[in-house]
């Protein structure tokens, strides 16, 4: 009984195919639930688009499972329905991070319904879940930075608008660590060129203001000057970086931006733009931010998260303990 799909559709191990509703089951109240959730992501936990899909996506594969062990309903689901999903997952290839992810996004869904009273208790209180590898990608050296940077710029000198902006958003993803999502959704007045600050909207609908240095500002100034007046639309309004129609830029331009540019440093690894924000928090610390200020500008909640970039540091961390133990 297809209780759990939406209607017209079945989910067969968060698989989707046609079909048509049986009459009389409660796909309609699932749908219900699944949209409900859908807009307190949006508007109560200020969720991302990219972040509602991917929970979304992991409920209804939950829902579609449970549909395909006999679960009547909501109220119905158990602790032993969420392990097996899980477990088929990894018995399926999904990667451990997947998973976690996917695990987490069920409780998330979970613990709403129970506030809510969809239902009466939350089957996944013992949910327990492989826990996210922390390792790093790869980071680029402070040298393959700065060629990265370097080749930016000699891009940019043939004046054309895209390749100005190009250098302006890897030059302020690389200075002030924002999210590609962050830094696409930029307007003009966050960026504060006199002070050398750019004010974030982060996760959770979080605002933040973070530092940029001179290199950044003259990428800045040149495509504001020079660059964004020549693509700019009435369908611009404030956004500070533009596509070459005019609109505001996506992830997926900044993206190929990055990965182009990158491709003509010598030796250096094939980052995206999160590459750049894993560089530069590995680099403040190298050079002897401390652990607060680096949590602060990336926007990190919880200082954990940043210490993942720590182990990176072990060397600075070795030549200060040589100088300064009287027992080194």
């Amino acid at each position: 009984m297809a209780v759990f799909a939406r209607a017209g559709v079945v989910c067969h191990g968060g698989e989707v195919s046609s079909s048509e509703p049986e009459p009389g089951g409660d796909s309609a109240a699932a749908d219900d639930a699944v949209e409900a959730f859908a807009r307190h992501l949006r508007s109560e936990r200020g969720r991302s688009e990219h972040t509602q899909r991917a929970y979304l996506g992991d409920v209804r594969s939950l829902l579609g499972f449970a549909t395909e062990r006999g679960v009547t309903g909501l109220a119905d689901l158990q602790l032993a329905d969420l392990r097996s999903w899980l477990a088929h997952l990894s018995e399926s290839g999904a990667a451990r991070s997947t998973v976690a992810r996917r695990a987490a996004a069920a409780r998330a869904f979970l613990q709403w319904a129970t506030r809510t009273g969809r239902i009466a208790t939350d089957p996944s209180l013992r949910l327990a879940a492989p826990k996210r590898s922390r390792s790093l990608p790869a980071v680029l050296k402070p040298t393959e930075a700065t060629d990265l940077l370097d080749v930016a710029a000699v891009a940019s000198d043939d004046d054309d608008p895209i390749h100005l902006r190009d250098r302006a958003a890897l030059e302020l993803l690389y200075a002030s660590a924002v999210r590609v999502g962050e830094l696409v959704g930029l307007d003009i007045d966050d960026v504060d060129l006199a002070a050398g600050t750019v004010r974030v909207l982060g996760k959770g609908a979080k605002e933040r203001v973070v530092p940029f240095g001179d290199p950044a500002r003259r990428a800045l100034q040149d495509w504001l000057d020079r660059g964004r007046p020549q693509l700019v639309t009435p369908e611009s309004g404030p956004a500070l970086l533009l596509g070459r129609r005019g609109r505001r830029a996506d992830p997926r331009q900044v993206r190929s931006a990055v990965h182009a540019l990158l491709s003509h440093v010598q030796d250096a690894p094939d980052l995206g733009p999160h590459g750049l924000r894993h560089s530069a928090a590995t680099h403040l610390l190298e050079g002897g931010a401390d652990l607060r200020t680096v949590q602060e500008m990336l926007g990190h909640a919880s200082l954990a998260t940043t210490q993942i970039y720590t182990h990176v540091s072990v060397d600075r961390l070795r030549r200060s303990y040589e100088q300064a133990h009287p027992r080194a």
